[in-house]
């Protein structure tokens, strides 16, 4: 036998079947290897990525994480001055001792507002007469975009930083999914501050009056932020048990106290109410439309057995979904947004539907803003046998059963969620095609809809996805339907049926007209008439006469 053929080698350089060969060179005639380079350790690998990182020449401020992350160490720094600015000025905290440390922190702060106005602000996105601008901003452009505003030599460095804050706020609540915990969260900071503001405030009056010189002012034991922010809190939510003040100054001081704190403290209340009142609207139209909904049953004598099942509907449907009706929330959105949102969460059920596929992509897409969302409770039946069918349904999720049997609970098949049935009903001429099986829920399920009318108005636009569902809807009910069906549907198609044969008898009748014409046949028809008998009775060749229209109906024989 031939010897085998030589396996080649179609390894890289340095490897052979998958393991490392060292590799060597000739140098003056001598090998040489060439050692591997060594492997980096972790954070050296972190500091190669950070090196070879590429920072973007263009950021959208409404979507890139990274950017929303950035403003959280700006506004960081922010904070840091608006906190601690106050401190140090009322309180003695800054000292010779501590002093670098203090301007190592705000050092580090004034970096964060130098890289952020020097390095992102220029990079940020922003409309101008309409168009998004996404190139990076020169200084000669400066006077022109509202972005220049940036620049140092326009505003102070803690002014910019004040509008960053309101952004970082508007950012997160984009960000979260519940936003009011933000919003709540917020508030509550808001209030916290203007009782340290007031904290800041009384010590600093404290000491201008002197510490312990009189019984309103600051005794000076203790810790001094705590105590003075206690009578912060004691004069703006205006608690009483307070010392009279003394002299002119602790008076004043005091009155402006009183009025700043109630305007303050009101104010905080009704936003604070604002934002809880947001937060839970929909909870209370859910449980507003529920109570009107018990209200009017209790008012018509609605079964008891019946209320219970509405009030199941409205408890499952507003814990699955959130809300009572999608439509409600989408019909605020432009169209174009509304098929967006539809084509991301319904499009994937849709397309598997046998019936919609080779159909025009565009009627699909508009087909999916018409879906309607519906909750059918354990046993409701979706469709019966024998109705007409003007839906399509597809299981979003749960289960539906079809069932038959003398009670109806025998089960034939279980349809899951992703599945569609009714589709035929759809397209089914002469108001609509009867349903063939009894379809109930079989626990809780979450059906979408697709009305017939509204497929209809569709439709109307893609003539060529027409044809093509027609010509699919006719295959798919002519597989569905029974042999004696398919005859029957052949016979009722017909517009003209096939003429009848002749019978014999009529035939001999028609020769014997030819042969005596007539009025011979009539005068043999008159000797065999006899007055007792009634024109059925005279012979069938009459009745036969009569029947194919020869003879007039109300013919006689004397005539």
């Amino acid at each position: 036998p031939p010897p085998p053929p030589e396996k080649k080698n179609d390894t890289a350089p340095g490897k052979e079947e998958g393991k490392e060969v060292e590799l060597h060179f000739e140098l003056l005639g001598h090998p040489v290897k060439i050692p591997k380079p060594p492997k980096l350790p972790p954070v050296a690998e972190w500091f190669r990525a950070i090196v070879q990182y590429r920072f973007p020449s263009s950021i959208d401020p409404y979507t890139d994480l990274i950017y929303v992350v950035w403003l959280f160490f700006v506004v960081a720094a922010w904070n840091w001055n608006v906190w601690l600015i106050p401190v140090r000025w009322a309180f003695p905290y800054q000292t010779p001792q501590n002093l670098h440390l203090w301007l190592l922190a705000d050092y580090t702060c004034d970096l964060i507002y130098i890289t952020d106005i020097l390095v992102f602000q220029p990079r940020l996105q922003f409309v101008h007469g309409g168009d998004i601008v996404v190139r990076r901003i020169s200084s000669s452009h400066t006077c022109s975009y509202s972005c220049c505003t940036d620049s140092v030599s326009e505003r102070n460095l803690f002014f910019s930083q004040y509008m960053v804050f309101f952004e970082f706020n508007d950012r997160m609540e984009a960000v979260m999914k519940k936003a009011y915990i933000y919003r709540v969260i917020r508030t509550s900071t808001y209030l916290l501050y203007s009782l340290h503001i007031n904290a800041c405030l009384f010590y600093w009056g404290s000491d201008y009056e002197g510490l312990a010189s009189t019984k309103w002012v600051y005794d000076g034991r203790g810790n001094a932020y705590i105590r003075c922010y206690y009578f912060a809190v004691k004069t703006l939510i205006t608690i009483g048990g307070l010392p009279d003040p003394t002299t002119v100054f602790e008076i004043y001081f005091q009155l402006i106290n009183y009025f700043v704190g109630v305007f303050a403290f009101s104010i905080m209340i009704g936003q604070m109410r604002d934002v809880v009142g947001a937060a839970t609207a929909g909870k209370n139209y859910y449980r507003a439309s529920m109570d009107s909904t018990i209200k009017y049953m209790n008012s018509y004598n609605i079964p008891r057995e019946v209320q219970n099942r509405i009030k199941t509907w409205y408890d499952y449907t507003w814990k699955s979904q959130g809300m009572l009706d999608e439509q409600e929330l989408l019909v605020q959105l432009p169209a174009k947004m509304r098929q967006d949102i539809a084509v991301d969460v319904n499009y994937a059920i849709v397309s598997k539907v046998a019936l919609f596929q080779g159909c025009d992509r565009q009627m699909v897409f508009d087909m999916l803003t018409r879906l309607k969302s519906v909750v059918y409770l354990p046993g409701d039946f979706v469709c019966k046998k024998g109705e007409i069918g003007r839906e399509m349904y597809i299981i979003k999720q749960g289960e539906v059963q079809v069932v038959g049997g003398p009670d109806l609970q025998t089960v034939f098949v279980t349809i899951r969620a992703g599945s569609v049935f009714g589709e035929i009903s759809l397209l089914a001429g002469g108001g609509g095609n009867r349903r063939t099986a009894n379809v109930k829920a079989h626990g809780f399920a979450n059906l979408f809809i697709l009305d017939k009318r509204d497929l209809a108005e569709i439709l109307v636009h893609y003539p060529e996805s027409q044809k093509r569902l027609r010509k699919k809807a006719k295959k798919m009910l002519a597989k569905d339907k029974k042999p004696e069906e398919k005859e029957e549907g052949k016979e009722a198609m017909m517009v003209i049926p096939p003429r009848q044969e002749t019978p014999k008898m009529f035939k001999a009748a028609l020769k014997v007209m030819e042969q005596a014409g007539i009025e011979g046949t009539l005068a043999k028809l008159k000797k065999a008439y006899r007055p007792s008998q009634s024109t059925a009775e005279v012979n069938p060749l009459l009745t036969q006469l009569v029947r194919s229209e020869v003879l007039p109906v109300h013919a006689t024989f004397n005539e």
